[in-house]
């Protein structure tokens, strides 16, 4: 009949096609429909409650203990005894004594600066002195003869008077040449530079040939046996400060290999960078640290009761931390999700502010792989 209209009816063909193809599609969609599958139930998301058996994962009961709160700065590390040597005379360098790196104890010799110049000047004052010297002698050889002319009445008291006078003339001149003398054999000393103290030589810029004067840099010695640490603390954590606050040094790691106490905090504040100074003396302290060495250094404000959870057990959605709490259901336990507020990390714990408390088991394994109210067992 379907076929006699097509065939007759061919201005009607469009529509009676239509009608045809529409009842046909919806023939198909009732043959393809399928019933749910047994025991489906809808929605329940990933690992929701009532799916599979209960997950097995690693459970940590929350214990209070003491953290400390801490402050994580650069600190510059400065010898007590560290000293920049400078000659004091000018001069060419004829010899040096030590090389970068050597130890030294106080009075070594460093360098050697030519000292001829100088030796001719103190010999050419020796020589002036001779010369006043023999003056003293002959004045005072003087005196004595007219002293006792005088008192015969054979000379007048006024030639006595001037004998006396060249004589205290002649021994002024010797005084201040003997002062020239030991002034040039004094600076003569100059000319070898020596060591003030112990400790260790740094670079030496200057080579033999090198003309020098008293502003030229020799070279430098530290004594790392005597280190302080300087840290630039912001000025809002100033109330904070007080001496006997410990400072631990941080190797590459943050792991605390030397702890200090705080032995001076400045009484005013950094105009430029608007700081307090503290410094650490280091009693304690690695033997790789040297001074003018930077060091990452932790200051350790207080020691405080509280929580910490591991790195594992913590998941992060939208910004917001999240843990899981093994909680009692009606068929044993199951995971709940609690937000948390966290703090620093120490190690590989968070410190927790808020979200859970003492005595809570909160799953540290697998928890990408749990929802809210998921059963679980402990492994």
């Amino acid at each position: 009949m379907r076929l006699f209209e097509v065939s007759v009816f061919m201005p009607h063909f469009k529509r009676t096609l239509t009608w045809w193809a529409l009842g046909a599609l919806l023939l198909a969609t009732g043959c393809n429909r399928q019933s749910p599958p047994p025991g489906g139930a809808a929605g329940g998301g990933r690992g929701g409650p009532g799916e599979g058996p209960p997950a097995a994962v690693a459970l940590l009961t929350l214990q209070e203990k003491p953290i400390e709160q801490t402050s994580d700065f650069i600190s510059s590390l400065r010898s007590l005894h560290a000293t920049t040597i400078q000659p004091e005379v000018d001069g060419f360098i004829t010899r040096i004594f030590v090389k970068a790196g050597d130890g030294v104890r106080p009075g070594a010799a460093l360098v050697q600066i030519n000292p001829e110049k100088q030796q001719a000047a103190v010999r050419s004052t020796e020589a002036t002195r001779g010369g006043v010297q023999a003056d003293v002698q002959y004045w005072r050889q003087q005196v004595t003869r007219l002293e006792s002319l005088v008192q015969a009445g054979a000379i007048s008291r006024q030639e006595f008077e001037q004998a006396q006078t060249s004589l205290r003339t002649a021994e002024a001149r010797l005084a201040a040449v003997n002062a020239q003398v030991s002034e040039g054999r004094v600076e003569l000393r100059y000319y070898r530079v020596n060591a003030p103290q112990a400790g260790v030589v740094g670079d030496i810029p200057v080579r033999v040939g090198d003309r020098v004067t008293p502003d030229t840099v020799i070279t430098t010695i530290d004594d790392n046996s005597a280190l302080e640490a300087y840290i630039q603390v912001p000025i809002d954590r100033s109330p904070e400060l007080r001496v006997g606050l410990p400072v631990q040094l941080l190797d590459a790691a943050g792991k605390p290999v030397a702890t200090n106490a705080i032995t001076f905090v400045a009484p005013r504040v950094d105009d430029a960078t608007q700081t307090v100074l503290v410094k650490s003396l280091l009693r304690e302290s690695p033997p790789s640290v040297r001074a003018q060495q930077f060091a990452r250094a932790r200051i350790v404000w207080r020691n405080a009761p509280g929580l910490t959870v591991p790195l594992t057990a913590v998941l992060r959605v939208n910004g917001q931390y999240f843990c899981f709490v093994a909680e009692q259901g009606e068929g044993g336990l199951v995971a709940r999700q609690r937000p948390l507020e966290l703090g620093d990390m120490i190690g590989n714990d968070y410190i927790v502010k808020s979200g859970v408390k003492a005595g809570d088991r909160i799953v540290t394994s697998g928890i990408q792989k749990l929802g809210n109210g998921a059963p679980i067992k402990p492994e």
